[in-house]
């Protein structure tokens, strides 16, 4: 556990030092969201394309993982939805409390930390646990918040998830990556060089730029975030550890790696969800910082667990 906790500390101190740059106006909140954007579009991208440049459909696309995720993922969903739901909430706030139960900071934290703590074969599952968040759960809130405000499952809500799956830049650098490797064709060195160095940037630019973020968020609703906190912190690599372990067994070291995805912080995107659509944006905001600061510890206590 502590060797565990000493080696992803480092993640956790850049993101402090995004924190303090946010916290004491060293940058502003435009210059986050600038620095995000930038992240996200292009360093992110690249390495996640270079990624699955060297992957195959089959070791991204493992049956077995993906029901075995989606399973346990599915499970905590459907419980904080009842949850939600037994406290008297519509359906779009519900869905936002459900997808801060689900999704995880995969992309801007797991994908770097993971590659560096289990070495580079943990890499295809965890496009599989990304490719399930952004395809499965990242539809599923815009299709309930539309249904719970009378739009229901038309063209304009099939079109607008439709459109956002094709315009994300990490569905669209898998499936490049993934189609560039099943050409069997070669990176060219330039090429290679210029995905190494641009891609380079990914993990201090992202764990900067969560800190940085986390800056302008603030710990309102103890009670509600602080369940939504344990939801995604205890509860959901809990469902999925009970899925790829034994409803679905999954590869040992896929499931391992499963499971500690799981355990990751809500996902920053939850937050732009919610203040799209005025649903819930305060509760989703101190979701993000409450599991963040906590998951400091207890990150490390599930990928020790698993290891």
């Amino acid at each position: 556990m502590a060797e565990i906790f000493f080696r992803t500390l480092p993640f956790f101190a850049i993101i402090g030092l995004g924190y303090w740059a946010g916290r004491s106006r060293f940058f502003t909140e435009e210059a986050t969201a600038y620095l995000t954007r930038f992240v996200f579009y292009f360093p992110l991208s690249a390495m996640i394309f270079g990624f699955a440049a060297n992957l195959s459909f089959a070791e991204v696309f493992d049956p077995t993982l993906v029901l075995g995720y989606l399973a346990g993922t599915l499970a905590v969903y459907l419980l904080v939805t009842a949850v939600a739901m037994a406290r008297g909430l519509d359906m779009p706030t519900a869905a936002v409390e459900a997808q801060c139960a689900a999704i995880g900071n995969v992309g801007f934290l797991g994908l770097p930390m993971m590659a560096i703590l289990f070495g580079p074969a943990s890499v295809a599952p965890m496009m599989v646990v990304l490719s399930v968040d952004l395809v499965v759960f990242s539809s599923l809130i815009v299709i309930l918040i539309n249904a719970g405000r009378g739009n229901g499952l038309g063209m304009a809500t099939l079109k607008l998830v439709g459109l956002g799956l094709l315009k994300n830049p990490m569905i669209l650098s898998i499936v490049a990556g993934l189609a560039w490797s099943a050409s069997a064709l070669p990176i060219p060195e330039p090429a290679n060089d210029f995905l190494t160095i641009l891609g380079g940037a990914a993990t201090p630019g992202a764990l900067f730029a969560i800190g940085a973020s986390l800056a302008s968020k603030s710990a309102e609703r103890i009670r509600i975030s602080g369940w939504l906190s344990f939801a995604k912190l205890v509860l959901h690599p809990a469902c999925v550890a009970i899925a790829v372990l034994w409803l679905i067994p999954a590869a040992p070291f896929s499931a391992a790696v499963a499971i500690a995805a799981a355990s990751l912080p809500v996902a920053g995107n939850v937050y732009m969800l919610a203040q799209h659509y005025g649903v819930a944006p305060h509760r989703a905001s101190a979701a993000i910082f409450i599991s963040t600061v906590l998951s400091i510890v207890t990150v490390p206590a599930v990928i020790a667990w698993v290891s």
